[in-house]
């Protein structure tokens, strides 16, 4: 006796896989949302990192301004010496911007104050010819004729304004050098979609450094006088 099989029939399953059509679909679908969304991550990520580096040239400004106070960082070799105001010359507003022509951008790293981190993670300002560095820091002294600005020990004693100019390791000197002018600014801003200018400073800032030994006299010549003049006697 012949036993004939049962024929099986299959039945369609609700758990059937993507076709490749469909699977192609869905990849084109997330690969545009993704280009869609991209300049945006770059951007954030971006300014996150600029944002970060700004912050920290400011608190190596600090950090530089404190051990220049104390005698811990040398003073500046570079200085800019002022006439005393009088009638006939008074002082102006000028005097305490930093341009080209007083403070001339940097074109090695060699008259440069470099800033690096030691085993503790903490911010040390070195002299030139450092390796590994985070910043660059240029700096001025700016005096009035016949004043002393420091005593014997280094130490602030008649005082002086320092002009600050901060760069990042990165800047290549070999190629043009960028500093604020009375027409533009080219210190990085904080937020941005790139990750900045290496060529640019991240910080310019003048800050008056003096003691308690220092005179009105001595501050008042440093200061600017715009709308009217004054005599050394006014000072006195």
């Amino acid at each position: 006796m012949i036993k004939h099989k049962q024929q099986q029939v299959s039945q369609p399953s609700d758990e059937s896989g993507f076709t490749i059509i469909e699977s192609l679909v869905a990849i084109l679908v997330v690969t545009i949302l993704l280009a869609a969304i991209a300049p945006t991550i770059v951007i954030a990520t971006a300014t996150r990192v600029q944002s970060k580096r700004v912050e920290l040239a400011t608190q190596t400004v600090r950090t530089f301004i404190d051990g220049v106070k104390t005698g811990a960082v040398t003073t500046p070799a570079t200085t800019i010496t002022l006439t005393q105001s009088a009638t006939a010359t008074p002082r102006t507003l000028a005097d305490n911007l930093l341009t080209t022509t007083n403070m001339p951008v940097p074109t090695t790293s060699t008259s440069l104050y470099c800033v690096t981190k030691d085993a503790n993670n903490n911010l040390t300002i070195s002299a030139p010819s450092c390796t590994s560095n985070l910043f660059y820091i240029q700096a001025v002294k700016v005096i009035v004729t016949g004043s002393s600005p420091t005593d014997s020990t280094g130490l602030p004693k008649d005082g002086y304004r320092l002009g600050i100019r901060v760069y990042r390791s990165d800047i290549d000197f070999t190629k043009t050098v960028n500093v604020s002018d009375s027409s533009n600014n080219k210190t990085q801003n904080t937020f941005t979609g790139t990750l900045g200018n290496s060529q640019s400073p991240l910080m310019e800032m003048t800050t008056e450094i003096s003691s308690k030994n220092t005179s009105f006299n001595a501050l008042c010549q440093r200061l600017a006088i715009t709308s009217s003049t004054i005599s050394n006697t006014t000072c006195n």
